[in-house]
């Protein structure tokens, strides 16, 4: 009996204990419940400031982007300039993209070798004037742009490529005529194109070739120039030919002593024993021919028999009769010529 009165306390002691327990987390699911309920009715209040906040950042993002995220290309440069700060000179920007704050500007530069033409007029020392057609070749110092943008500014080529060529230019070409502008004497262009790419490398640019492409002359110097060069060809092609007559002549006085001195070397051994044997060889070669021949018997006793009738005669004679049978038929008979069977330098 006393057993089970002191399991009753027991129990009725540790139910105690917890009663509080529970008390506390009823209480904090209780506050928990109304916080998540409370919080919802505070979302679902400021749903719409939430909205009207995102719409304005996205467009915010979408308008600064191209100010915000900046491309280089390849072949570019870029020089950042900071509003707060100033243009960066130490750094160069390279190719890839590159963030940077709204309120600040990329510049960039084209680093590839680039063209420009200019055209613009040079007084001679004569006061005339001669129009001059450039195309410059440059590119800038990769290294040096933000020096570049900071003392000359996205606008070199009109404020130093052009003037700094032109101003070399006018310098050293306004001592000359036009015609020796025109001829090029001396190496004039050549020379004025080496300093005005020396000038041009100061500027924080890298000229790689000035081409002169035209020169125009006023009309009546451009004529009289023409004139003067065509007579100076003429006088050139005069003396080429006189040089060459000269050249012709000396030829013929050499082969003139030549053939005489063959001559009067053969002459002294020649003798009308040896020409007699050398007609008598050739009269025997002709006879052993199979042509006809007209012989004429000489006269004298150095005369020598004199053949005549050749092999291409006889040749042409068939292709004539061949080209014209009527001539043939109509041709008269040959006549046997009446040839004395004595020889002429017998007595009778």
């Amino acid at each position: 009996m006393d057993a089970r009165i002191g399991f009753i306390k027991k129990s009725l002691l540790s139910l105690g204990r917890l009663i509080p327990n529970r008390l506390a987390v009823s209480a904090f699911f209780g506050f928990f419940k109304n916080g998540i309920v409370g919080s919802r009715d505070w979302v679902r209040d400021k749903l719409p400031y939430f909205a009207v906040f995102l719409l304005v950042s996205v467009l915010s993002l979408a308008f600064f982007w191209p100010q915000i995220v900046i491309t280089i290309n390849s072949g570019e440069g870029g020089v950042l300039y900071k509003r707060f700060f100033g243009t960066v000179t130490d750094k160069v920007y390279t190719e890839g993209i590159h963030v940077i704050f709204p309120w600040d500007t990329m510049y960039i530069y084209n680093g590839r070798i680039q063209t420009v033409l200019h055209d613009f007029d040079v007084l001679t020392n004569q006061g005339l004037p001669i129009h001059l057609s450039l195309a410059i070749r440059f590119n800038p110092e990769y290294e040096m742009l933000g020096l570049l943008h900071q003392q000359v500014g996205p606008d070199y080529i009109n404020t130093i490529i052009a003037p700094e060529v032109e101003s070399v230019l006018r310098k050293r070409l306004s001592p000359y005529k036009p015609e020796e502008i025109y001829m090029n004497k001396d190496n004039i262009l050549t020379q004025v194109v080496l300093e005005s790419i020396e000038e041009l490398g100061k500027k924080y640019v890298t000229a790689n070739d000035v081409i002169i492409r035209e020169i125009s002359l006023p009309d009546t110097i451009r004529e009289a120039i023409e004139s003067k060069l065509t007579e100076e060809q003429k006088e050139q092609a005069y003396a080429f030919r006189i040089k060459s007559e000269k050249s012709e002549a000396e030829r013929k006085r050499i082969e003139a002593e030549g053939i005489k001195d063959y001559q009067n070397t053969v002459s002294k051994t020649l003798t009308d024993k040896l020409l007699k044997w050398q007609g008598i060889q050739a009269t025997v070669d002709l006879a052993k021919s199979n042509n006809s021949k007209i012989v004429v018997i000489g006269s004298g006793n150095t005369g020598m028999p004199l053949i005549l009738g050749s092999e291409r005669s006889n040749k042409e004679a068939p292709d004539a009769n061949k080209e014209n049978p009527e001539a043939q038929d109509k041709k008269p008979a040959p006549v046997a010529p009446n040839i004395s069977a004595e020889p002429a330098n017998e007595p009778r």
